[in-house]
C-alpha cells in the first residue's frame, strides 16, 4: 500500500476540511429529463479498496504544471473466497452483520493508531473515493447525463426570477487526473440585454470559497452577489469537496482553476477574458493568485481574507519554507491586473498583516481601495444587513473601476 505521505498529502490533510456529508447534492438526470437513482458511493468504495494499489492515485507536491497522477482503470476480480448462496433474508442479515462488524474494526483502529498512520489511512480513503467518483463521472458524461442543484433542505435556498438563473454542470475532464469539477453557475440577464454594451458588459465573478464549506453553504451569498451586483457568478468545488471529482492538495486546486477559468471564459463571459473577475476568499486565495499571475488578461482579482502563504499563517519565520504552499505573497507581484483586497481587522485566523502585505505587494497602478473591515473576523465580514450593504458597494465601486481601466487603455 502506498503511504501518501509526502509533502502533498501533508499539505493537504492539514489545509484542506470539505464538509462531511456534503451540504447539497447532484440530482442526476439522463438525455430524456428522468431522474437517475442514486449510486451506492460506499459499496463501490469498499470494492475498490480490495484492488491493488497498483492503479491508486498518487500524492503528489509539485507544481501543477509538472505533476501527473495516475487515475489508472483497475478490474474488479472475482472474489478469493468460495460464495455460499443463503436466503435473502438471511443474507441481509448476514451482510449488515459483516458491515457492523467492520465499522467497530475501524473505529478501533483509528484510536489506536499514530498521525501518521492516521495520515496515511485517510490517504488510502481519499484515493478510493476519487476513483469511484472518476469512474462514474466519466460514465455520466459519456451518457450525457446532465445535473438539478439539491442543496441541504436545512439550508436556506434562494429563489430565482427572470433576471437570475442557476445551472449545475460538471466541468471536465481534467486532462492530467481525468476529474470533474462540481459548478453552480448563476447568470444575470440586464432588463435591457441591448444596453450592455461594450462599455458596460455584464462582469462574471469566478469564485474559489473558503475551506470548511462547499457550494451548497455558499448558494445564497451567491445569490445575492448576482442580484445586486448585477453579474454572473460562478462558484466551484474543488476536487475532493462534495460532488467534485479527485484530492483535495494543492496542486489539484491550481488545476481545478484552470480547468474552470477555461470553461467561464468559453460558456460564461462569451470568450471575453477581461469580464472575469477571480475572487478568493481565504483558501481560496492560493488558486485565485496563481491563475491571475498566469493569465495576464484577467479583468481584476479580489482577495479576501487572504494569507500571504500558508505557512507564514503559522510563523513568519523562513526556516521551514520548503514545506510552505500557495505562495501568495510571491505571485501577487506578477498579476497584471487591478487587484481588491477585503480583510477584517479582528481576523484571528488570518491576521490582518497578511492581507496589509498583499495590497502593498500589488503594483501600485494595479492597487484599488482595499477594504479594512472594524470590528469583523475571518468569516462574519458581510455579517448583517449593514455590512453586507457595504459589501456590496464596494464590489460594484471595484467593477465599475475595471470598466474604466478598459476604457482608458482602449482609447
Amino acid at each position: 500500500m502506498k503511504s501518501g505521505f509526502s509533502k502533498g498529502s501533508v499539505a493537504g490533510a492539514l489545509t484542506f476540511f470539505p464538509p462531511d456529508p456534503p451540504l447539497y447534492g447532484f440530482q442526476r438526470l439522463n438525455k430524456d429529463g428522468e431522474i437517475l437513482p442514486e449510486e451506492a458511493e460506499e459499496a463501490e468504495e469498499e470494492k475498490t479498496s480490495e484492488e491493488d494499489d497498483e492503479g491508486d492515485l498518487e500524492f503528489d507536491d509539485e507544481d501543477e504544471d509538472e505533476t501527473d497522477e495516475n487515475f489508472g482503470e483497475n478490474g474488479q476480480g472475482p472474489d478469493d473466497g468460495s460464495l455460499i448462496e443463503l436466503p435473502q433474508s438471511k443474507a441481509k442479515k448476514v451482510d449488515k452483520k459483516k458491515k457492523d462488524k467492520k465499522k467497530k474494526d475501524k473505529k478501533k483502529k483509528e484510536k489506536k493508531a499514530s498521525p501518521s498512520q492516521q495520515l496515511t489511512e485517510r490517504a488510502r480513503i481519499l484515493r478510493q473515493r476519487a476513483k469511484v467518483r472518476n469512474r462514474r463521472d466519466a460514465r455520466d458524461a459519456e451518457a450525457g447525463v446532465t445535473y438539478n442543484f439539491a442543496p441541504d433542505p436545512r439550508l436556506a435556498c434562494p429563489s430565482l426570477s427572470a433576471r437570475v438563473t442557476a445551472e449545475a454542470v460538471k466541468v471536465g475532464p481534467q486532462k492530467k487526473t481525468g476529474t470533474h469539477i462540481a459548478a453552480l453557475i448563476y447568470r444575470y440577464q440586464p432588463r435591457n440585454p441591448s444596453s450592455s454594451n461594450k462599455d458596460h458588459p455584464v462582469k462574471t465573478i469566478l469564485y474559489s470559497h473558503g475551506n470548511a464549506t462547499d457550494i451548497g453553504a455558499m448558494n445564497m451569498m451567491q445569490s445575492v452577489m448576482c442580484r445586486a451586483i448585477g453579474c454572473n457568478v460562478v462558484m466551484y468545488d474543488y476536487s475532493g469537496y462534495g460532488e467534485s471529482g479527485g484530492i483535495p492538495l494543492e496542486s489539484n486546486t491550481y488545476r481545478d482553476i484552470k480547468l474552470m477559468y477555461k470553461y467561464v471564459v468559453d460558456h460564461v463571459a462569451n470568450g471575453v477574458e477581461a469580464n472575469v473577475v477571480v475572487y478568493g476568499q481565504s483558501v481560496g486565495s492560493g488558486p485565485s493568485c496563481y491563475i491571475a499571475s498566469k493569465e495576464p488578461d484577467i479583468g481584476g482579482l479580489i482577495l479576501h481574507s487572504p494569507f500571504t502563504s500558508g505557512m507564514r499563517v503559522l510563523t513568519p519565520s523562513r526556516a521551514l519554507a520548503c514545506l510552505d504552499i500557495f505562495p501568495n505573497i510571491d505571485r501577487i507581484k506578477k498579476v497584471q491586473c487591478p487587484v481588491m483586497v477585503i480583510h477584517g481587522e479582528q481576523d484571528e485566523e488570518v491576521s490582518v498583516d497578511h492581507g496589509l502585505a498583499l495590497h502593498q505587494a500589488v503594483p501600485e497602478e494595479l492597487q484599488r481601495d482595499p477594504w479594512w473591515v472594524r470590528g469583523r473576523g475571518h468569516n462574519d465580514i458581510t455579517d448583517g444587513p449593514q455590512k453586507m450593504t457595504e459589501y456590496i458597494r464596494r464590489l460594484r465601486t471595484f467593477l465599475d473601476s475595471l470598466d474604466e481601466t478598459t476604457q482608458k487603455t482602449d482609447g
